[in-house]
């Protein structure tokens, strides 16, 4: 018999919920069963699929060893002796994490787990701030991912409260990012919105851009601002109006003004004369704007965290500042 004590980071979510993530050897069928024979029980008591866990609740599974000693995949964060994470802002609930340009937020289709969450989860691990036996079904996760070339603040939630919380307000749109980029040429107008239709095709990886909706596309709308221009360069602020796959990137191409380094909506031999191959564009400013009630993350509402340390800015803008 095996017992896991319910705690508020397990808490609220259904039973049958909770076993798929602790026990994924069991099936749905299998589950259903043993509710029925009462060999799985809360509390010492017959209990139901739909149970939603509270804090306190213990888990009680009388089944049979071969559903918990079949191998399994060890944690990627275990491997990691020393984690890369450069920290913008941390508290009890969120950790902000500067991601640098060329790391992969997930394991992606070359299944690598050298990726941002693991080296976080370490972290948080090493540090004594994260106990994965407390909590059986949660670990820290990513509440916003950016592509494997561009950098920036990547939000990572310490628990399943503030996890819940974050995911609702970004889908509410309450939280403001805007990113740094170089860009080829001078914007004309030096500031202004782009608003369009973007579609992302799965099989080139790629996204192209439509003056009327088209099926499959969805709304893209970008505004922007010219900082800085030298020589054939031109430094620019996007600020995310929607937030779709290489908005920006197909956006500024759209307007003649793609990102030094791109050359999937670019060209690489304006690219090649400043030996850049990955998009020059930067995350570097996160704000909280709650319009409703974000309960235990309330503290956060009109805060603002930026990355001072935007490499393509002091290379090619260096009299600039942030």
């Amino acid at each position: 018999m095996k017992e896991y004590h319910i705690t508020s980071n397990d808490s609220g979510q259904r039973l049958n919920k909770f076993l798929g993530k602790t026990v994924p050897l069991l099936s749905g069928g299998q589950m259903h069963k043993y509710l029925r024979l009462k060999r799985i029980k809360i509390n010492g008591k017959r209990t139901e699929a739909s149970y939603k866990l509270i804090a306190g609740d213990v888990v009680q599974l009388y089944l049979n060893d071969s559903y918990f000693d079949a191998p399994q995949e060890e944690d990627a964060y275990r491997h990691i002796s020393h984690p890369r994470v450069r920290v913008v802002y941390e508290d009890s609930h969120i950790l902000l994490a500067d991601k640098a340009p060329g790391m992969v937020v997930h394991a992606d289709e070359r299944g690598g787990t050298d990726t941002l969450i693991a080296h976080i989860q370490a972290y948080l691990y090493q540090s004594g701030t994260w106990e994965p036996s407390a909590a059986a079904s949660f670990a820290p996760a990513l509440c916003n991912r950016i592509d494997r070339n561009t950098g920036g603040i990547v939000i990572a939630a310490k628990t399943a409260e503030a996890l819940r919380i974050l995911n609702d307000r970004i889908k509410s749109r309450e939280l403001e990012k805007r990113y740094l980029c170089v860009v080829h040429g001078r914007p004309q107008p030096a500031e202004g919105l782009i608003e369009n239709y973007l579609r992302r095709d799965e099989t080139r990886k790629q996204v192209t851009l439509h003056s009327t909706r088209v099926p499959g596309a969805k709304t893209a709308r970008t505004r922007y601002r010219t900082l800085a221009s030298s020589g054939r360069l031109s430094l620019v602020e996007c600020e995310l109006l929607t937030g779709r796959t290489h908005q920006i990137r197909a956006h500024m191409a759209s307007i003649g003004c793609p990102l030094l380094g791109d050359g999937k909506y670019g060209v690489n031999e304006r690219n090649r004369p400043y030996g850049e191959f990955g998009q020059a564009l930067y995350a570097y400013s996160l704000s909280f704007h709650f319009q409703t009630d974000a309960g235990a993350l309330s503290y956060l509402d009109g805060k603002t965290f930026t990355v001072q340390d935007v490499p393509f800015v002091q290379k090619y803008f260096p009299e600039y500042h942030l």
